[in-house]
């Protein structure tokens, strides 16, 4: 069971070591079987707002942006690893661009670590929509949510 966890893990961090900016922001990732809960570690940095003080808007949907790129990612390196190739790969799969994405700022992020969850409604070869949530204290009191549109790489 052991080999299986480490195998997943090491798939998840050549996901995200692909991802500079993912570094950057201090993004971490908490996985539990097939799911991520993307974790952005607070940093005095992040404060756009000093007088509330309030996570910057544009690190918030930076955030939720990476989360379901991400989750995306890991979807289809999810399927890979699971689908009998035992090997941990050692290439970054080509990941989605965005065609568009709305975020929906609910309230203030506060001065502390929030997490955000990826939902992929729709995934197919070409087309995939997502929505992400993102929270900090309480997962039922969202600060932050967004609505996601990508265009999936091709296989060629």
């Amino acid at each position: 069971m052991q080999v299986v966890k480490k195998r997943r893990d090491a798939a998840l961090a050549t996901l995200v070591a692909g991802v500079p900016y993912i570094r950057f922001l201090n993004i971490t990732f908490d996985r539990r079987g097939d799911e991520l809960t993307s974790v952005l570690n607070f940093d005095d940095q992040i404060i756009g707002n000093p007088t509330l003080p309030a996570i910057h808007g544009g690190v918030t949907a930076a955030f939720l942006e990476t989360t379901a790129i991400i989750q995306l990612g890991w979807q289809e390196l999810w399927q890979e690893i699971e689908g009998g190739d035992a090997s941990v790969p050692h290439s970054l799969p080509r990941l989605p661009k965005t065609i568009d994405f709305t975020v929906d700022y609910l309230r203030s992020g506060l001065p502390r670590d929030a997490y955000a969850r990826a939902r992929v409604n729709r995934s197919g070869r070409r087309y995939a929509s997502v929505h992400v949530e993102a929270w900090q204290d309480n997962r039922s009191r969202l600060f932050a949510q967004a609505t996601g549109h990508f265009l999936m790489p091709s296989d060629t």
